[in-house]
């Protein structure tokens, strides 16, 4: 799997809009094959999620699904198991929380993601002021460490995230966790632009983006999309490796 921000960037440099889904890993028995199918529908890299029972950021459709994969016995070994077996040839970033990191120790967990061939990590309630001793470990290994902005975040804020940031830039649509929405607001907008202001890596744009429209919107300002509820609720429905890269498809379609 080639590595997240280098691959992005080589996208963008050609004019595509980034196309980024997310998974639950192990919430269903055939999640591989998912993750697998939505690669070959048109995603540019796919954030999977290591299951933690207290989600913060996450909403209740993300929260089932890391119900559902807790039930199932999943453990963050496994996730990196199906990763490593997976037969996808776009990078994968990996979202989780930092309990989980902290338990398995900075650099065993870094290296174990590195194996695994993942090249991303996503850890939402790690905060800058704290970011350093996982950062050290994951630059050492290989793992970029993506970063989110807010539409709180103070201006000398972003700035200092977006110096810190790995893989691309998170841009956070609305306050709040995270859930399908009827529309997009114009914080999504701003978010953007503000995060422009301090860096040429890509910018993402995620949280409450539910629908091709909505995605084909936030790409007229942003360089991609993160898409989660609404293709893990159809999972979630039954809709399976088939059903999700339907809809990742139309996802691919719209931002073309």
């Amino acid at each position: 799997m080639p590595m997240l921000e280098k691959a992005l960037r080589a996208q963008r440099g050609q004019g595509r809009k980034l196309l980024i889904p997310y998974l639950m890993g192990g919430m269903t028995e055939d999640w591989g094959q998912t993750l697998a199918a939505v690669a070959a529908a048109g995603a540019d890299a796919i954030e999977v999620g290591i299951p933690f029972s207290d989600p913060m950021m996450d909403g209740p459709v993300i929260q089932e699904a890391a119900l559902h994969a807790l039930q199932r016995g999943t453990v963050p070994d496994q996730v990196l198991e199906v990763i490593a077996r997976a037969e996808v040839t776009v990078p994968v970033a990996v979202m989780t929380y930092y309990n989980i990191v902290y338990r398995a120790g900075h650099r065993r967990m870094a290296r174990s993601l590195v194996a695994a061939g993942v090249s991303g990590a996503i850890l939402p309630d790690l905060s800058l002021e704290e970011l350093e001793p996982w950062k050290l470990e994951a630059d050492a290994a290989g793992i970029e460490t993506v970063l989110l902005v807010a539409p709180s975040s103070p201006e000398d804020r972003v700035g200092r995230i977006c110096a810190r940031a790995g893989g691309f830039v998170y841009a956070v649509s609305r306050m709040g966790v995270t859930g399908e929405r009827a529309a997009i607001g114009m914080e999504a907008r701003h978010v953007v632009e503000r995060i422009r202001r301090h860096t040429d890596m890509p910018v993402c744009v995620g949280v409450g983006v539910s629908t091709p429209d909505q995605a084909a919107e936030v790409c007229e300002v942003a360089d991609g999309v993160v898409v989660g509820s609404a293709l893990v609720r159809r999972l979630l429905e039954g809709g399976g490796p088939d059903g999700a890269a339907e809809f990742v498809g139309s996802l691919r379609r719209a931002i073309a």
